[in-house]
């Protein structure tokens, strides 16, 4: 089992939005991402979950994983879960997963726990 945990301040996140407007959701969130979101602390909560995930499969975001290859979803009752792309599924093959996104007192938190499949 590996664990990846983020934690960002969302007045961060919200000056990123003042600066740059809806092209800062689109560096790291795919459309059906940004539908998802209503206010600013989900959206820094995104942040945080996508950069959990990275973490809890070793690698951060970078070259071998993107933001865009992580999507964050949620449950018909509103619970966050996340699927890879293609590629990042041939390296980091998911046996299974949990996420869990909270904000409050002006800062975002994310924990993800990802258990690999064994490819021995």
């Amino acid at each position: 089992m590996k664990i990846g945990t983020d934690i960002i301040q969302i007045s961060r996140i919200n000056a990123s939005i003042e600066k740059f407007g809806h092209t800062f959701k689109e560096k790291f969130l795919n459309e059906e991402e940004i539908q998802l979101i209503k206010k600013v602390e989900s959206l820094a909560g995104f942040w945080a979950a996508k950069e959990a995930i990275a973490k809890a499969l070793g690698c951060g975001i970078g070259k071998e994983l993107s933001f865009h290859d992580i999507t964050i979803h949620k449950t018909p009752k509103g619970a966050p879960y996340f699927t890879l792309s293609h590629k990042a599924q041939k390296s980091h093959p998911i046996e299974s997963s949990s996420l869990s996104i909270s904000h409050d007192g002006g800062f975002a938190i994310a924990i993800a726990a990802i258990h690999l499949k064994n490819t021995d």
